[in-house]
This record gives C-alpha cells, sequence and structure tokens, in this order.
C-alpha cells in the first residue's frame, strides 16, 4: 500500500492498474475476495505459491532482491563479485542508507536507503522515527546494524504495534545513549571503511499518526489461502496492516495475488 506522511498518514491500496484511496473508506463495509490466481511480480508467471512476498519461485532463486543479503545486509557480497545482479546492486546496494531508530511496538534499530525515508518508517507503523548515522553502503549499514543490536531490539512486534498504546519515547537521548555505545565498533568500521563512509545524523525526528477509529482489543488475523473472502467494517490503517472488525491483514503478504475489492456501503 503506497503511504504519505501526513497528519494522518495516507494511503493507497494498488489493485491493477487502479489506485483506492483508502483512508476515505474507513468506516465503510469493505470486502476483498482473492480468485485463487498468483503471478509473479517479476516475470508475471502463475505460481501457485508467492515467495519472498510476490515472486515465482524462479524468480526468488534468481533475483538479487530475493538473495538472503537482503535480510541480513551485512552479508553483502557485491565487493566479491558475486551479486546476482551487479547492476541492481548498484542501484540498490551500493547508495547512501540511513540507519534509524524507530518507535513501532517499542524501541527499535532498522535500516533504509535514504530515498525511502520516511516511507520504511510508515511501513513498519512507527509513532515517531530519527536517523542515526548515514552511511555509503547497505553492508556498512547492515554491520553497523549488528552493533546496535547488541542493544536495542530489531524486529517490530506487529500485535503490539497494532494495539495503538504504544509510550512515547526521546528519541534524542536514545540516539545519544545509542552513539555513546557502539562507538568502538563505529571506530572499527571507519578506519576500515573511512571516516566519510559513517556519519552523524543531525536531523530531527519525525512523529507519525495513523488513520485508526478504533484500535482492536484481540488480533485476529485474516488469511486469503485459507479464507479467500474477507468481509468486514474497516476501523483503521497502520503499517502495512487493514483493520477489520473481523481481523486484519497484511496487505503487503499479498501483494502478487489477484484479488476484488467491493464497498458495500457505511457501517449499520
Amino acid at each position: 500500500m503506497p503511504a504519505v506522511a501526513g497528519t494522518p498518514v495516507s494511503y493507497t491500496l494498488k489493485i491493477g492498474d487502479t489506485r483506492v484511496p483508502l483512508n476515505e473508506l474507513i468506516g465503510r463495509v469493505v470486502q476483498i475476495d482473492f480468485d485463487g490466481v498468483i503471478r509473479c511480480i517479476h516475470c508475471d508467471r502463475t505460481t501457485s505459491k508467492s515467495f519472498s512476498q510476490g515472486y515465482c519461485y524462479p524468480c526468488f532463486r534468481r533475483l538479487a532482491a530475493c538473495d538472503t543479503c537482503i535480510m541480513s545486509p551485512e552479508k553483502c557480497h557485491y565487493h566479491l563479485g558475486t551479486c546476482r545482479e551487479p547492476e541492481w546492486g548498484e542501484t540498490h546496494c551500493m547508495v547512501d542508507h540511513v540507519v534509524y531508530l524507530a518507535n513501532s511496538s517499542g524501541l527499535k534499530v532498522g535500516i533504509t536507503r535514504g530515498t525511502q525515508v520516511p516511507t520504511r518508517w510508515i511501513d513498519q507503523g512507527a509513532v515517531e522515527a530519527i536517523p542515526l548515522l548515514n552511511v555509503a553502503t547497505r553492508q556498512l549499514a547492515g554491520l553497523v546494524e549488528v552493533a546496535c543490536k547488541q542493544h536495542v531490539a530489531d524486529r517490530t512486534n506487529w500485535r503490539t504495534m497494532l494495539k495503538g498504546d504504544i509510550a512515547p519515547l526521546d528519541l534524542v537521548r536514545e540516539r545519544r545513549r545509542l552513539l555513546d555505545l557502539i562507538a568502538p565498533e563505529l571506530a572499527e568500521l571507519r578506519a576500515e571503511h573511512g571516516e566519510s563512509a559513517i556519519t552523524e545524523a543531525q536531523d530531527e525526528g519525525l512523529a507519525l499518526g495513523y488513520p485508526v477509529e478504533v484500535w482492536p482489543e484481540k488480533i485476529r488475523t485474516h488469511n486469503l489461502d485459507k479464507t479467500p473472502s474477507v468481509q468486514g467494517v474497516l476501523q483503521g490503517i497502520k503499517g502495512q496492516y487493514l483493520m477489520f472488525d473481523t481481523g486484519v491483514i497484511n496487505i503487503r503478504k499479498y501483494t502478487a495475488y489477484h484479488v476484488r475489492l467491493q464497498v458495500h456501503g457505511p457501517a449499520d
């Protein structure tokens, strides 16, 4: 779901060539029907199962976007000359990245390309986030993240994130605290890669609000593979989740699925 930062975040849902504004559907009865067809988002091949959020198995095995270093960026092997797609690596990995702190289900560290701020924060459902360091490559960002993970979580608890009662944090103070804790590791990385390869971010943090009317008290999930028709009153949107009165659904998980969206009208 493409999203634009605002008060609140503004969401659209891409279905084929159509973009459906979602914020205006909150409070209405929405139905999603999966027609049983899954097509690879890269080659358009029909596949019985989606891999890595939208790919067929051959593309999953072949594309750089599906390599193990995507989940573990410190394992990037572009510099060894073994990247599956060197041109893709040049535009996605050998570019400036940001190591950041976010508050989505509590404090966490993450990385993203510089051009993906604040999109990445929205995708994770962060209520606030702040850049920590600017780094020269994805691998270097991953190495910094490894150092940070000794002191702070690197994953979001999506169930906690969807409950909406996330306590605010002083991210400026947390940034300073973490920089002090990882100072020895940063010194080693700068000695190897150059002082300019890792610089402290000076940006202020960003607070984010989401279009939610009712927060779920108990998290129930919809699965289109098991129940191909989902219907309910759309009560909110956060991260990549639609929140219905009947349960929540992670839209990104079904990126390659052919679905039909119907809006039946306002809730009774």
